[in-house]
């Protein structure tokens, strides 16, 4: 008898590039390795605010940085991420509060869905295409109406705050516990590391078993 999967919390929001990339790897990794995956919707201003951090976007040299390494990383990775050219806007303007509440919503009320919904957001913002999450019209407009609802405010709310006891500073972070240990891993290249933590074997960011193709 095989000893039980290791939980693994992915606390994301769609703002972050980054993010998507931990997402999709970890979910390629979810049925190779020994682990039960938790997707944790968190929002990222909440997670700034609270740490003193600043969004790299917001300054010139990071973002010029951050453009440059999504390109490479799109190739290498097999995720079809594209800078948006209104990033700032959307950043600034926009944000990601009634994005993350929906996908809150989402887990709490249909989370067999939320793998999906969570990609089918990160297409829309950083990506060309999208594919649909396999929500019916009537499921998306009654999750929508649930967005402003308490319920769904204090969860995410909740899950901002653990991400945030955990030690977290931007997002994404992917916390293991491993033998009565927790780890805070931060970033979406850390996945190496994490294998070892787990004792799994690291394949690379596409391993063979995988259609990476989205």
């Amino acid at each position: 008898m095989g000893s039980l999967p290791r939980t693994v919390e992915l606390f994301y929001d769609v703002l972050s590039p980054y993010s998507w990339l931990g997402f999709e790897i970890l979910c390629r990794y979810q049925n190779i390795w020994n682990i039960n995956l938790q997707l944790r919707p968190s929002l990222i201003a909440g997670i700034m605010k609270d740490s003193g951090n600043k969004p790299p976007g917001l300054l010139p040299r990071k973002g010029l940085y951050m453009a440059n390494d999504l390109k490479l990383l799109r190739h290498h990775l097999q995720i079809p991420i594209h800078f948006p050219k209104d990033f700032l806007s959307v950043m600034l303007g926009k944000g990601s509060l009634s994005a993350m509440r929906f996908l809150t919503a989402v887990n709490l009320e249909h989370p067999e869905m939320l793998e999906k919904a969570s990609r089918e957001l990160w297409m829309r913002v950083w990506s060309r295409a999208a594919e649909k999450a396999g929500m019916s019209a009537e499921q998306a407009q009654g999750l929508l109406e649930k967005i402003a609802t308490p319920k769904v405010k204090n969860q995410l709310k909740e899950t901002t705050e653990a991400a945030c006891r955990y030690g977290a500073f931007g997002l994404p972070i992917t916390v293991a516990h491993v033998d009565g240990q927790t780890h805070m891993l931060f970033g979406s290249d850390r996945m190496e590391l994490l294998a070892h933590l787990l004792g799994e074997k690291w394949m690379g960011p596409v391993p063979p078993a995988v259609n990476a193709r989205l």
